[in-house]
């Protein structure tokens, strides 16, 4: 039996590199301009929700649950495009849109890893990472007004524990699908 969580384990590993990418970029120069901010983030919600597309069709032919991918990777791809459509938003909304999809994003992220508990071992991973988006979501919210630059420090290092995580889950995943390729018994369910 294959999930297509495993067969697809070199998209969670391309968002994980992305989002260290990004948090290098972020916390190597804090100073970047709300506009870059936007653009920055703009990007990265896109690819992701791309990411997050094209795991719920090749699980839609896998005929596995696909509404949670959908759902996060269409706020994603708003999330992006909206962003994009106005860069001159204010800081304040910008601050909001990024709350609001670090916490759906993390949210779903939970929800899925609940899901795979009874299936694999390390899916802890992925609750982890999806506790990051939702306490990311939730200082930045809380704290709205607190600059751009601290907004950038934050948003730096939430790409790079996020992107560690999934890193990590990306490669567990592949271990994972070369052992049922190979007819080997996977690891014990977490329970």
């Amino acid at each position: 039996m294959t999930f297509s969580l495993t067969i697809n384990w070199w998209s969670v590993l391309i968002r994980g590199l992305l989002a260290i990418l990004i948090g290098i970029v972020a916390l190597a120069l804090p100073g970047v301009t709300v506009a870059a901010l936007v653009f920055l983030f703009a990007g990265y919600a896109f690819v992701d929700g791309v990411v997050s597309i094209i795991g719920a069709v090749r699980a839609v032919a896998a005929k596995e649950r696909w509404g949670s991918l959908l759902i996060e990777g269409i706020a994603g791809i708003a999330a992006g495009v909206i962003t994009v459509l106005w860069p001159a938003i204010t800081a304040l909304t910008l601050i909001y849109v990024i709350a609001a999809w670090a916490i759906v994003t993390g949210v779903l992220e939970i929800a899925a890893a609940v899901r795979l508990r009874r299936h694999i071992s390390g899916e802890w991973l992925l609750a982890l990472s999806g506790v990051a988006s939702v306490i990311f979501g939730v200082l930045v919210a809380a704290v709205p007004l607190a600059g751009a630059l601290v907004l950038a420090v934050w948003f730096g290092a939430y790409e790079l524990v996020f992107g560690t995580l999934l890193v990590a889950l990306g490669f567990r995943l592949r271990a994972w699908d070369k052992a049922a390729l190979s007819g080997r018994t996977f690891p014990a369910p977490a329970h």
